[in-house]
């Protein structure tokens, strides 16, 4: 389950990225938002995996 999560928050920062600077290459402020969103979900998802995996060790 770990690794799973780990692969989601990876995959919704790389999506985040993608879309932010496609929201900055088209002068979309909202695209350019929901891109810095999802980054923010995908790195909060991942400290939660990190945390998780302090507390296993």
């Amino acid at each position: 389950m770990s690794g799973e999560q780990k692969s989601k928050a990876k995959t919704e920062q790389a999506k985040g990225k993608i879309k932010e600077a496609a929201g900055r290459l088209t002068g979309d402020e909202r695209l350019e938002a929901e891109g810095r969103a999802e980054q923010v979900k995908g790195d909060a998802r991942d400290a939660k995996e990190k945390a998780k995996d302090a507390f296993k060790h």
